[in-house]
């Protein structure tokens, strides 16, 4: 075996995946890049991107699930990539992501079996159902860091109520599963035992739909988001893009990511 093999071997191990599967007329969508505790790369987003657009036009399924490897489900956005550039085309990106979630012909399932973290949110608030484990929690921590939540408020400022939204994004702290139900941000709270039921009880209920109602009710549904999200898009990527640059938040994301080293 050559030096080079182990080290190749690693990469291929660190390297983020998304991985997807069909089963009973769901397809599963699995965020799986432990190395940084499911980070929103520019890899692992791409790779979501793909595995929407595959679902979309797979006859095999008619709801999506997007679930995660390991103890955290998303840890936001990987500010060791944050850190060395401008944000604004990855801010664009999650912006297209939430967008693509809304608008996805088939109603998108939330499994959330761990933390979810500042980024990670937005995914979770444009899903159209969110069942979380009791372990489950959630931190909205961009304002520890001199950012705000610019891209992800299009959609969790949407869904959470004015004062939950209030609470969690100025104070940045990390909040339970059961608080994100009563602030409107998850759909239903199960013991971690019972995760995996609950979402097939779900999954199993959306998919007696017929697939044109499912489409057009959904999109009766996300109407009011998309447009909001159409109509302040690039604004809040812009202001992603300012706050990521700034000396305040370059200071307060290195001395972050020291510490975790």
């Amino acid at each position: 075996m050559s030096d080079e093999q182990p080290q190749h071997e690693a990469q291929q191990e660190a390297r983020p995946r998304v991985g997807y599967d069909v089963s009973d007329a769901v397809a599963t969508i699995t965020l799986d890049s432990p190395h940084n505790r499911n980070a929103l790369s520019r890899a692992l987003v791409s790779g979501l991107f793909e595995a929407l657009e595959r679902a979309a036009t797979d006859d095999a399924a008619r709801v999506v699930v997007i679930a995660a490897t390991g103890s955290v489900f998303c840890s936001g956005a990987d500010l060791s990539e944050a850190a060395s550039g401008s944000m604004e085309q990855g801010a664009l990106e999650i912006v297209r992501l939430q967008r693509a979630i809304l608008t996805h012909p088939k109603p998108v399932v939330c499994r959330l079996q761990g933390p979810v973290r500042a980024g990670g949110t937005g995914i979770v608030a444009a899903a159209d159902v969110v069942v979380a484990a009791e372990r489950a929690s959630f931190a909205l921590t961009e304002v520890k860091l001199g950012l705000a939540p610019a891209a992800i408020s299009l959609t969790v400022f949407q869904r959470m109520t004015q004062r939950g939204a209030a609470l969690t994004a100025l104070g940045g702290e990390v909040f339970s599963a059961r608080e994100a139900l009563d602030h409107g941000l998850v759909t239903r709270v199960v013991a971690d035992e019972q995760l995996d039921d609950a979402v097939r009880e779900v999954t199993t209920s959306l998919a007696t739909g017929a697939p044109q109602g499912l489409r057009e009710t959904k999109r009766l549904l996300t109407a009011p988001l998309v447009a909001h999200l159409d109509a302040h898009g690039a604004d809040v990527a812009a202001l992603s893009a300012r706050l990521f640059g700034s000396e305040e938040a370059k200071e307060a994301m290195t001395a972050f990511l020291s510490r975790k080293r």
